[in-house]
This record gives structure tokens, C-alpha cells and sequence, in this order.
């Protein structure tokens, strides 16, 4: 069993040993959350080449390329390196993952849904990332873009109560959530959905 956990990696170190296709999502995913992305890698395709905000070094890794790391993924396509990657990553302290290798991994990563900040993950503990990412497509189908709004609605009305001196707690968030309020959103209907989730706070804490 493993510890699920979300990262803060916003202006963190983080070290990808790789340059494909694999190596590219990885980074991606990286730079999406805030993380100081190098990468090193004997070879590193052009796609990879044009994320402006990476360092690129073109060469075999070497163990100090870990020094003042804070994350470091493994993203080759040779069992051998990922392991020596993750051995070097063990001895000083650093979380590794390897990609689609569970033995070589500290962490593993989770197919993610992203709708704004709202984030549904899926994790087969690094099992079977084909059924994890099987049932990210069926949560994507389910889960839509309104499912961001009624998050922003929900944080901006939080805010409000705090700012306001008000505990948040003991209110019932659940009955304005089984509301019409994401059928009043996908309509469009912005200023109803919050119309109605204040009134099933109010009544809450009447």
C-alpha cells in the first residue's frame, strides 16, 4: 500500500534522466506544477527541445547530477539506468520515480483528471498504469469542465466566510452540492448557483 500524497513543487529542483516521448510528458507534467525542470539525456528530441524553460544537458547522467535535487524521475528506456538512478537517488535522500518501473520507484505517479485545480487521481500503487489510465478516460467523460466552476464557487464562498470571521465547519456543504447547482452551472447560470448555495448554508446554520 502507498501514502497518497500532492507535491508543492513550485520553484523546486526537479531532474529528468531522458529525452523521448516518455521523458517529454514527465516534464510537462513538471513544469505545469512550477517545478525547475534539467534534463539530461545522451539524446533529447527536438520536442522536448522546445520547452524554453528547461536546462538541457546532452550526455550519459552521472550520479551528481542529483546533487541539490528535490525530485528526480527516470524516464529511459533502459532498465539499467533507471536502476542507477534510483539507487543514486536512495543514497542521498532524493525521490526517484522510474517510469513505468515500480521497483526502481520511490513514488509512483497517478493517471490525474485536471478540470482548474480540481484533481481526481488513479493509482494501481504502479500495478497497472494501463488500467489506471483506463479509468481516467472514464472519469474524464464524467467529470466536465463545469466541475471546475462549482470548485471556484465553492472556494470564492469559503473565502468569504472566513474573511467574514465565520467558522466554515458545520455548514452543509453536502445538501448544496446534491443541489441543481451543476445543472445551474452548465447552463450557464452562474449567478443562481450561488444564489442557491448560499441558502443551503444559511439554513445550515440557522
Amino acid at each position: 500500500m502507498q501514502y497518497p500524497v500532492n507535491l508543492v513543487l513550485d520553484g523546486r529542483r526537479c531532474l529528468v534522466v531522458g529525452g523521448g516521448k516518455i521523458a517529454l510528458r514527465k516534464v510537462e507534467g513538471l513544469l505545469a506544477c512550477g517545478g525547475r525542470v534539467t534534463v539530461v539525456a545522451p539524446r533529447i528530441t527536438p520536442d522536448l527541445r522546445r520547452l524554453s524553460e528547461v536546462i538541457f544537458e546532452e550526455r550519459p547522467w552521472r550520479p551528481d547530477d542529483l546533487a541539490g535535487m528535490w525530485l528526480v524521475i527516470a524516464a529511459t528506456d533502459d532498465p539499467a539506468v533507471n536502476a542507477a538512478v534510483y539507487d543514486a537517488g536512495q543514497r542521498a535522500g532524493i525521490w526517484v520515480n522510474g517510469a513505468d518501473d515500480p521497483a526502481n520507484c520511490s513514488f509512483t505517479l497517478p493517471s490525474v483528471v485536471r478540470r482548474g485545480d480540481l484533481q481526481v487521481a488513479v493509482s494501481t500503487c504502479g500495478r497497472s498504469p494501463a488500467l489506471a489510465s483506463w479509468l481516467r478516460r472514464r472519469l474524464e467523460g464524467e467529470i466536465g469542465a463545469e466541475y471546475a466552476v462549482l470548485l471556484d464557487i465553492l472556494a470564492a464562498e469559503r473565502d468569504g466566510l472566513k474573511a467574514a470571521g465565520r467558522s466554515t465547519e458545520g455548514l452543509d456543504w453536502n445538501s448544496a452540492l446534491d443541489s441543481d447547482m451543476l445543472d445551474l452551472i452548465r447552463t450557464g447560470d452562474l449567478a443562481h448557483a450561488r444564489e442557491r448555495l448560499q441558502t443551503c448554508l444559511s439554513s445550515s446554520s440557522d
